[in-house]
């Protein structure tokens, strides 16, 4: 890109990796050295990878015919 200021004038933020935050800041953050984060998370201290978010047996579950991936079934 050459500089930082020619990707925020294409809008793109700075973004900074929660490992190298601070305990306060971030839940991967904080330890000694280039620790690792452990299992990648949100701000909010969710898994951000292959955490279900809907409720089991919710009322619009027989209304799903087919899944968003596409397996023929939903359950």
């Amino acid at each position: 890109m050459g500089k930082a200021g020619r990707n925020r004038w294409k809008g793109i933020k700075p973004r900074n990796r929660g490992v190298a935050m601070n305990p306060v800041d971030h839940p991967m953050g904080g330890g000694e050295g280039k620790a690792s984060g452990g299992q990648p998370r949100s701000r909010n201290g969710q898994y951000s990878r292959g955490l279900k978010t809907r409720t089991k047996g919710k009322g619009s579950d027989k209304l799903i015919i087919q899944r968003k991936n596409g397996s023929k079934l939903a359950k």
